[in-house]
């Protein structure tokens, strides 16, 4: 039986974020193969985590900048460590190294957030997230941390092709690790009983409070003309005031907050829409619409990563392998021209049966068509072959042992004097 250290930027909480539900997914593919896993985090408490000591998890508080963690981990000692997001390993993974050298160390990137840095970058620059800088300092960050990594979990094949093809990152460093999707639901609501649109996202991630301001601000309006009796429901985890404060009755804009259970939400939606002007990795309220044969309004930053296709450097709309199981509209919000088209989907979502069973059968092609294309290999056999081949598959990864006798000095150091700071 392999002991693993899973050492989570968050606490997980699959109800929150598709970034919940992967961490999730994933402590739960180590369980599923009679691993032993242990949790661990610097993070504060949170109301929305998911019951890990029900799961049969330990799960244990850290400190950053603090030689207990060398204890704790030292006294664990885990076969695998995964550390979740790029800034997770920077903090911790030259301690691990140090304790338990012969860990098979993992990054989970659960997206680029370089990538959706760069992109929102461009965004407010240029309002095109196309224009994307990714030679960016937190890139460089982002891409040593992958390779100081025995393996890294990717999302997404776009993402995939982004690191082998433009970062150079050998592909014996990578694995793609797509989310888990459940399958659709049992109790199918019909056109007829549905009614309103919906919107969601925790609003602490910038690209869904960036789409609600953009629903509010511009679209809804527009489609609210159009449909004078629809509403427009906004659920998320974490509203902060700014958010609770664009809630309008009158207008029929309706600040929702946290959702207990997304499906229930989804599936008696008419239609979801997400304007995601930038972003990375794969949008799992995408694809629980698509469980819930629910149609979608979104942005080639929404479909990447579930359309099969490199990163995109133009809108899809035109030229998608198969249709979008509604419409993928521009990111350029600030044109009326493209106002215009989400107000011409969404109308004809809401009034026209036929065009909206259209979207809803579609979905569940789209969503069966993503769960085809799953990783040749399982991930923990994976974990398995590579603990049992770790310093054979090392010394094929010249970069990691040259960032690792160049790189994270200033971080230990820095560390280092924070603790002594401390005492």
């Amino acid at each position: 039986m392999l002991n693993v250290a899973v050492i989570g930027y968050v606490w997980p909480e699959p109800n929150s974020s598709a970034a919940g539900q992967n961490m999730l997914s994933l402590i739960m593919r180590c369980l599923d193969a009679n691993f032993n896993v242990t949790f661990l985090t610097a993070a504060t408490d949170s109301e929305h985590k998911a019951d890990l000591e029900a799961l049969g998890v330990q799960a244990h508080s850290v400190a950053l900048n603090c030689s207990s963690f060398n204890t704790l981990i030292a006294r664990l000692n885990p076969d695998v460590v995964i550390f979740d997001r790029y800034m997770t390993e920077e903090q911790f993974s030259w301690r691990v190294k140090e304790s338990c050298p012969e860990a098979l160390r993992i990054l989970n990137t659960e997206d680029l957030h370089s990538l959706r840095q760069a992109r929102h970058d461009a965004v407010k620059k240029t309002g095109d997230a196309k224009q994307a800088q990714l030679s960016s300092e937190l890139a460089q960050r982002e891409i040593a941390s992958i390779l100081r990594s025995d393996l890294t979990l990717v999302i997404s094949k776009q993402e995939m092709a982004l690191l082998t093809e433009h970062y150079g990152v050998p592909a014996a460093q990578l694995h793609y690790h797509p989310l888990v999707v459940g399958n659709t639901t049992t109790i199918q609501v019909p056109f007829e009983q549905r009614a309103n649109f919906v919107h969601i996202g925790n609003f602490r991630h910038a690209p869904n409070w960036d789409a609600a301001l953009q629903l509010k601000q511009s679209l809804w309006p527009a489609i609210k003309k159009a449909l004078p009796q629809a509403e427009l429901h906004i659920y998320g985890a974490y509203p902060p005031k700014k958010a609770t404060q664009l809630h309008n009755d009158k207008q029929g804009f309706l600040v929702k907050g946290w959702a207990a259970d997304v499906e229930s939400v989804m599936v008696n939606a008419k239609a979801l829409i997400a304007p995601l002007r930038f972003g990375a990795g794969v949008k799992g309220k995408l694809l629980d619409a698509m469980r819930c044969f629910t149609p979608s309004i979104t942005t080639w930053v929404g479909a990447e990563g579930i359309v099969r296709r490199k990163v995109a450097k133009d809108d899809p709309s035109n030229d998608a392998p198969y249709s979008w199981p509604g419409a993928i509209c521009s990111t350029d919000i600030a044109k009326p021209e493209v106002v215009n088209n989400y107000v011409e989907h969404a109308v004809a979502l809401y009034t026209n049966k036929e065009v909206w069973e259209n979207a809803s059968h579609q979905a569940e092609c789209l969503l069966n068509e993503f769960k085809a294309h799953q990783p040749q290999f399982e991930l923990t056999t994976k974990i398995l072959n590579l603990t049992q081949s770790l310093e054979s598959h090392r010394a094929t990864l010249f970069m990691q042992s040259l960032l690792w006798h160049q790189t994270l000095t200033a971080s230990k150091y820095m560390s280092q004097w924070i603790e002594a700071k401390n005492k």
